[in-house]
C-alpha cells in the first residue's frame, strides 16, 4: 500500500502544484483585460469567460511597448517619463532600483544569474551553491586586495531570500550545472541533483560549437 501511495503521489502531487501555479499566473495576468474599455472587454462582448485571453493581451503590450521605446522618439518619451518620476522623492527610488536591477539581469552581456558557483561558506570545510550577481563591484573591488566577485546563497526551501557576498575569484568553485539545475537543487533541499556527466558533456560540446 505504501508503495502504491508514493507512486500514486509522484503523478498527482506535481501535476497539481503546475495545475495550481499556472491557474494563479493566467488569473492574474487576466486582470489585464480590465485595461481595455468596459464595452471592449471580451467577457461583455463574448458573454462568457476565455481563460488565457489577459496572458495574450499582456504579451501583445510587451512588445508593443518594446517596439516604441526602441526607436528615437520613444526613448525620448522614456527620459521624459523618467525625469518625472525621478521628481518624486519615494518613487524614484524604487523605480531606479528595480530598473536598475532589471538591466543588469536582463541585458544581453550580463553576467548576472550566469553561473552557479560553490563557496565555502559558512565557515572553512563546509560549502554552499551559490549564484554569480557581478564582477564589477567598483569602490568594493578598490579597496579590497584579491580580486572579488557578488555572489548570492539563496536559502531553502525559499531562493528568493538569501545572503550576499564579496568573495574572492579564486576562492569559488565554478560548476557545470545550469542556473535551472541549482534552483531545483537548493528548492529540493539538496534531494535533487543534476547529472554532472551530462552537464559536462554539453559544456564540452557547446564548447566546441562556439570554436
Amino acid at each position: 500500500m505504501r508503495k502504491y501511495l508514493i507512486a500514486g503521489l509522484l503523478v498527482w502531487m506535481p501535476l497539481g502544484i503546475t495545475f495550481l501555479v499556472i491557474r494563479a499566473i493566467v488569473g492574474f495576468l487576466d486582470k489585464t483585460l480590465l485595461l481595455l474599455p468596459h464595452g471592449y472587454q471580451p467577457d461583455n462582448l463574448l458573454g462568457f469567460h476565455i481563460p488565457g485571453l489577459g496572458v495574450v493581451l499582456a504579451i501583445v503590450l510587451v512588445l508593443a511597448t518594446g517596439m516604441i521605446v526602441a526607436n528615437l522618439l520613444g526613448r525620448r518619451l522614456v527620459n521624459a517619463w523618467e525625469s518625472l518620476l525621478s521628481r518624486i522623492p519615494l518613487v524614484r527610488t524604487l523605480y531606479a532600483g528595480v530598473k536598475q536591477i532589471m538591466e543588469a539581469v536582463l541585458a544581453a552581456d550580463a553576467k548576472s544569474f550566469r553561473r552557479v558557483l560553490l563557496i565555502e561558506y559558512p565557515r572553512k570545510g563546509v560549502w554552499s551553491l551559490a549564484f554569480m550577481t557581478s564582477d564589477q563591484l567598483g569602490e568594493v573591488q578598490e579597496k579590497t586586495e584579491a580580486d572579488v566577485i557578488s555572489v548570492f546563497i539563496p536559502t531553502t526551501p525559499n531562493p528568493t531570500s538569501g545572503f550576499v557576498l564579496m568573495v574572492p575569484e579564486h576562492e569559488v568553485i565554478y560548476l557545470d550545472m545550469a542556473v535551472e539545475q541549482g534552483l531545483k537543487m537548493i528548492i529540493s533541499m539538496g534531494v535533487v541533483v543534476p547529472d554532472w556527466q551530462k552537464n559536462k558533456l554539453l559544456k564540452q560540446q557547446q564548447a566546441e560549437l562556439n570554436k
